[in-house]
C-alpha cells in the first residue's frame, strides 16, 4: 500500500499529465474542492485540496459586498458542475503554493473545463499566478 500511495504522490509533484479520476467531497469556494483520490479495484487514496488551473474567483471573505455575492454564485455554481459525490478527473497536477493542496485542470462530467466554463459565464477570469486584480473595482 505505501507504494501505491508513493506512486500517487510522485505523479502529483512531478505533474503527469494523465487524467485522474477523483470523487468531489466538499466545495470549499468558486475554484477550490476537496476530493479523494480513486485508484483502481475501488481503493481510495487520500483526500486532497484542489485548485482550479488558471483562473481565480472571488473570495467568499472578500473585500466588498459585490465581491461576497460573486463568490457566492461562484461556489453554487461549481457545486452544480461537480457536486460532492461526483466522480470527475483531473489532469496537469502541480504542488498549489499552499501545502496541502494542488492545482489541476478539472474536467466535469461531461469532460467540460469547469474553469474555462467559469470564466466563459463570467463567475471568473483568467489567471496564471502573481498579484490578482480586486474584485470590488468593477471590471470584471
Amino acid at each position: 500500500m505505501k507504494k501505491i500511495i508513493c506512486s500517487i504522490l510522485f505523479c502529483f509533484v512531478c505533474g503527469i499529465a494523465f487524467a485522474t479520476p477523483v470523487m468531489v467531497t466538499r466545495i470549499v469556494d468558486g475554484d477550490t474542492f476537496k476530493a479523494t483520490v480513486l485508484l483502481a479495484d475501488g481503493i481510495e487514496v487520500m483526500s486532497v485540496g484542489v485548485r482550479l488551473r488558471n483562473v481565480d474567483t472571488p473570495e467568499i471573505h472578500g473585500q466588498c459586498d459585490d465581491e461576497i455575492m460573486r463568490a457566492e454564485m461562484a461556489k453554487r455554481r461549481l457545486s452544480e458542475l461537480i457536486p460532492v459525490g461526483s466522480v470527475i478527473e483531473i489532469t496537469n497536477v502541480k504542488n498549489d503554493k499552499y501545502p496541502g493542496r494542488i492545482d489541476a485542470n478539472v474536467f466535469d462530467e461531461q469532460n467540460r473545463d469547469v474553469g474555462l466554463v467559469l470564466i466563459q459565464e463570467g463567475l471568473g477570469r483568467p489567471y496564471s499566478g502573481g498579484k490578482r486584480q480586486s474584485w470590488c473595482d468593477g471590471i470584471y
